[in-house]
């Protein structure tokens, strides 16, 4: 199956000022994600779902109906709040359980005018987490109040297809002759291992080559990435690493496919599924190291 449309919308929204950093003042998360660009623009995120396991025409799809964020990352949202200093407010909600129709509807209020409801626990949790990042020896002088600047956003076209990008970097430290960049994340398995399979599953070496090919592009001066993985786990210890050169090159990559891809749908209106235009039903293989073991285990008996 394969989607057409429409090329995007061109009307100029009154926030969009043309390539450049934009503060969170100047612009919000909300209107970030909305995308303000005139045509459209594409974010890391949007690079990693055009590729597979994703597809265009899921990308284009989910791009069209967005979706609600989930309440489970409600507790990761509000660590970034306490840690970078910037995102919706938090308000504790002194209730353990949330059944009653008062409570419900104090935390529907709470959702509704854009701020976190949490419960005594997790209230403290957060403030607990806040507090090891603090603590910690390699995250703690990373993060700290005044150092840098969070939640800015960074639009820049892409010098080999024009496309327009952008990037939300969590927070940005801006030194004379180079700018770091920390990606905050807190996670069930914050240890090395976890992190790395992480990297992996999210395709995260994506990420960190857009967000450095971005401050380059928009600050003219070298970047740096480094991600800080945070367990939401007591006692939320914390990750803090670069990552490997050869894995950046291999991000970079995929995100130079990826914005190839973006270009020719844009250009066409034409956006393919996972199979493409082809008449012919196509073969499917078992896993590689499945038809390994298997082929040695039954055919070579």
């Amino acid at each position: 199956m394969t989607a057409t449309a429409e090329a995007p919308e061109t009307a100029v929204h009154p926030a969009w000022k043309g390539p450049g950093l934009y503060t969170a003042e100047e612009l919000s998360l909300e209107l970030y994600h909305q995308d303000i660009v005139p045509g459209g623009s594409l974010s890391s995120s949007g690079a990693r779902a055009i590729l597979d396991p994703g597809c265009p025409a899921q990308f284009k799809h989910d791009r069209e109906h967005p979706q609600p964020a989930k309440r489970e990352f409600e507790v990761g949202t509000a660590a970034h709040h306490l840690v970078l200093g910037e995102g919706p407010d938090l308000v504790r909600v002194d209730a353990d359980e949330w059944r009653t129709a008062k409570v419900k509807a104090e935390v529907a209020e709470i959702r509704e005018r854009g701020a976190i409801p949490l419960k005594p626990d997790t209230y403290q949790q957060v403030q607990d987490m806040a507090d090891a990042i603090r603590r910690d020896r390699l995250a703690g002088p990373l993060l700290t109040p005044g150092l840098g600047t969070a939640e800015q956003s960074l639009y820049w076209a892409d010098p080999n297809t024009g496309v327009m990008c952008r990037c939300r970097p969590d927070w940005l430290i801006e030194q004379p002759d180079l700018t770091l960049c920390v990606d905050y994340k807190t996670s069930r398995d914050a240890s090395p291992r976890g992190v790395s399979k992480a990297i992996g599953d999210y395709h995260y070496h994506q990420q960190a080559a857009w967000y450095v090919d971005g401050i380059q592009a928009v600050l003219g001066k070298p970047a740096r990435f480094v991600f800080v993985v945070q367990s939401k786990t007591a006692p939320y210890l914390v990750t803090t690493r670069e990552l490997a050169e050869a894995d950046m090159a291999i991000g970079r990559a995929k995100n130079a496919k990826a914005l190839r891809i973006y270009a020719e749908c844009t250009k066409t209106g034409v956006w393919p599924d996972w199979t493409g235009p082809i008449d012919e039903i196509p073969t499917i293989a078992l896993p590689t190291w499945q038809a390994t073991r298997e082929a040695e285990e039954y055919l070579n008996v």
